[in-house]
């Protein structure tokens, strides 16, 4: 481990077991995508990843920065790596993408952060596959099918913007340094690049899992009336005891569109 400690307030865990690391990158998509990686960290998995493709890479420590543009000084002089000292939050914020064209995310992500930019990476419609490293709860939860109890609106969310998602394997605390009291896990997604993210579909998600263990019309009376709710369950057959956990996401989507369209109507 080279002489720095990680800082907390990134929420650092340096990834410390190559074989883990060959194993990320052994799995990354076969395909002509640039590469992008948020948090390099030590430069573990760039070092591999540079090997097999152009990479570009932001980190937001800027003594981090230091390191890599001294380890990585080569590569970026060639132009086999980019490395960019920014918070990649605000370049989505700003841009909305973090290349201008397709590109695969494969990071080792504070866990802190993880959910938001995987959000974040599904709505960039330059971004095709997302293989980031999170805590395993986390990826269960994106993964999880109807009925699941990790079953959530990340679950939804993915399942209408995904081809494909899932869990690659575990990575044990003791692969970290320093050890985090958590297991992770690699998990993987496939986007459909011709679905559009909606962020207010997203906000209705939130409402419906709001009390996960409560009737999904109790919560749903946070974004539309008891007798419009009780219409829409009628049209659509379902029970009032019906949980969050027990809905499908295309059902979800039926939903919430005859919750808009009588917003709209009203309007």
């Amino acid at each position: 481990m080279k002489n720095i400690q990680a800082k907390k307030k990134f929420g650092q865990n340096f990834l410390k077991d190559n074989i883990i690391v060959r194993k990320i990158v052994e799995a990354i998509p076969k395909n002509s995508n640039k590469l992008i990686e948020i948090g390099p960290g030590l430069g573990d998995l760039t070092n591999l990843m540079v090997k097999y493709k152009d990479v570009r890479a932001y980190e937001i420590d800027t003594d981090l920065i230091d390191i890599l543009s001294n380890t990585f000084k080569n590569e970026i002089q060639s132009g086999k790596l980019e490395l960019i000292h920014t918070d990649v939050l605000d370049i989505w914020s700003k841009n909305s993408t973090l290349y201008d064209d397709k590109y695969d995310l494969i990071a080792n992500l504070p866990y802190y952060i993880a959910t938001n930019i995987i959000l974040q990476a599904l709505q960039d419609n330059h971004c095709e596959h997302i293989m980031v490293m999170v805590q395993k709860e986390v990826a269960q939860k994106f993964c999880a099918k109807v009925t699941n109890k990790q079953y959530s609106s990340l679950s939804v969310i993915t399942q209408l913007q995904a081809i494909e998602s899932k869990i690659i394997f575990d990575v044990p605390p003791e692969s970290f340094d320093p050890i985090p009291k958590v297991m992770s896990s690699v998990l993987y997604i496939k986007k459909d690049r011709t679905k559009k993210f909606d962020k207010e579909f997203n906000k209705f998600l939130k409402a419906a899992f709001m009390q996960p263990r409560k009737k999904l019309s109790k919560n749903l009376l946070s974004v539309a009336n008891k007798v419009l709710l009780q219409n829409i369950y009628k049209e659509l057959d379902l029970s009032d005891n019906i949980r969050p956990h027990e809905v499908d996401a295309s059902l979800y989507h039926q939903i919430y569109n005859k919750v808009i369209h009588n917003e709209r109507r009203k309007d």
